[in-house]
């Protein structure tokens, strides 16, 4: 029993030779000369992956990401590239059908076809290249006051300037500084914490760090805005979600450009976002009480039919449900491009990144504090479509038979992710003027010259994928796929190795 099992150690092996091991099994259909075959394609996973190379893969990406942004001389530039033929008469053609679409609606016609027909068009348009919807946003937008809460400090404004570089610094050598900052914002305090722990957990609010969570994305993107406002230009940033040992998540930010740091902690301060949701403080329905769908949700005693959630939303008070603000602690450090400081923020920034926010507990104690913190977010509300809104008498957003309070599928409920739901990387657009493919394409065509191969283009459309069903004789054991791969990364880096050793070789003259 002692000896380690094959199987184990080949998985050890793939994993120090960067090869996926959990590979999916694709049917490749080759348009151009008929060929059929089944390929392994790497999982895929995010950085919070339960394979160890796919992560690793992943994260190296989003350092690369990372350090090509951070210090730009240049302004990013994005042109949008030229309409195709194809593409234009797309949207012609559903500009045609929008017309017969309407006369149909105006001769007061059945439309179901005709609106089958324009969603069909509105799904060829997104494969054809082209980004969003012509007809834009098409919903009505709930508007509320923008005025200022009076317990939050007033904020400066700049005047915008077109540009996403900052200031650069000229020193007495004739020097130009581009100095940039590596910002960490935290969450309150919600009762003493020792150890990861807290001391009371009776008294510890946990209430109020489940709903900080849900929303901690909403108060980040306030923060950028405020950022730029203060400012005044397109600052860009790198940030990461990361967990603290109290559990709580806290946010990394590689920011270009530079403030004072008293501007920083000032605009940290003056950040907050009110979340204007139906009241979820005391429960109508539970237990075996529960509302009963009848072509919506009725209460079970009288038969009445719960609000909806938009009806739920015109009865809102002048008070929001609540109101997410970050922690006294907020820490600015300028970091120069090229420096040590540089390299250790990025690796920083992405130390966690193949981690879930729930992992790594340590004791007991901080296990009972995940438990009771999982437990208070089971019946909070996520989102506006969260079955726990009947909970609280009021039917979710698109409302649907089969909804339980405490059952939602969102990942916020999930153990492993704490109540925060959104992504874990946060990139500004014009960051490193690059897409995250384009910086992986980067990586390809490096490692494609280094081997002497052909990096070509392929057209998109020339292969069709199709999933392999379970049994197909044509896909070999996870062992032998493993075995494969591993043989093919030994030979590319014994190639590349000889070609270090040539390069590093005198040629003879």
């Amino acid at each position: 029993m002692a000896q380690p099992l094959a199987r184990d150690v080949a998985e050890e092996i793939a994993k120090l030779h960067g090869v996926c091991i959990r590979p999916v099994a694709l049917r490749r259909l080759d348009m151009t000369t008929g060929k059929s075959e089944v390929v392994d394609v790497p999982c895929g996973s995010p950085l919070e992956s339960k394979c160890p190379p796919c992560a690793k893969r992943n994260r190296q990406l989003r350092m690369a990401q990372c350090r090509e942004g951070w210090h730009l001389d240049e302004e990013p530039i994005i042109t949008p590239d030229e309409a195709t033929d194809g593409q234009r008469w797309l949207v012609e053609f559903r500009a045609d059908m929008q017309a017969k679409r309407d006369e149909e609606e105006k001769a007061g016609g059945d439309t179901s076809d005709l609106d089958a027909v324009l969603t069909g068009l509105d799904v060829e348009i997104n494969e054809a290249g082209m980004r969003g919807n012509v007809l834009g946003r098409t919903g009505s937008k709930r508007v509320r006051s923008t005025k200022r809460r009076q317990d939050a400090p007033d904020l400066p404004k700049r005047k915008m300037a077109s540009t996403t570089l900052g200031r650069t610094f000229e020193a007495a050598d004739g020097r130009t500084y581009r100095p940039s900052l590596f910002v960490t914002l935290t969450l309150p305090s919600y009762g003493k914490v020792m150890n990861g722990a807290p001391v009371d957990p009776d008294t510890y609010d946990y209430v109020g760090a489940a709903r900080d969570a849900l929303h901690f994305s909403k108060l980040v993107d306030r923060f950028v805005q405020n950022l730029r406002r203060v400012a005044g230009y397109d600052v860009q940033y790198f940030a990461t979600v990361e967990p603290q040992k109290r559990l709580a998540p806290h946010l990394h930010m590689a920011v270009r450009g530079t403030l004072p740091r008293a501007e920083m902690k000032q605009i940290a301060a003056a950040t907050y976002h009110q979340v204007w949701w139906p009241q979820a403080d005391e429960a109508r329905f539970e237990g075996d009480r529960l509302p009963i769908w009848n072509d919506g949700y009725v209460d079970p005693d009288t038969g009445e039919v719960l609000p909806t959630w938009d009806e739920a939303l015109d009865q809102l008070g002048d008070e929001p449900m609540h109101v997410i603000r970050f922690g006294d602690q907020v820490d600015v450090k300028g970091v120069l491009a090229g420096s040590p400081d540089a390299d250790r923020c990025i690796r920083y920034l992405s130390k966690y990144l193949t981690k879930s926010l729930g992992e790594n507990l340590d004791g007991q104690a901080q296990r009972d504090h995940a438990a009771r913190f999982v437990d208070a977010l089971r019946y909070e509300p996520c989102s506006p479509t969260c079955p726990n809104w009947l909970r609280y008498g009021v039917q979710p957003k698109n409302a649907k038979p089969g909804m339980v309070p405490g059952c939602c599928r969102s990942k916020a409920h999930k153990p492993e992710h704490l109540g925060y739901a959104g992504r874990r990387v946060l990139v500004s657009r014009k960051w490193s003027n690059k897409t995250l493919a384009e910086h992986k394409q980067d990586r390809r065509t490096w490692v494609l010259e280094a081997l002497g191969q052909a990096d070509e283009p392929t057209d998109p459309h020339r292969y069709v994928w199709q999933p392999v069903r379970p049994g197909d004789p044509d896909v070999s054991p996870i062992g032998v796929r493993l075995l494969r791969s591993i043989a093919e990364r030994q030979r590319w880096r014994a190639h590349l190795r000889r070609l270090e050793e040539l390069s590093a070789t005198p040629q003879a003259a």
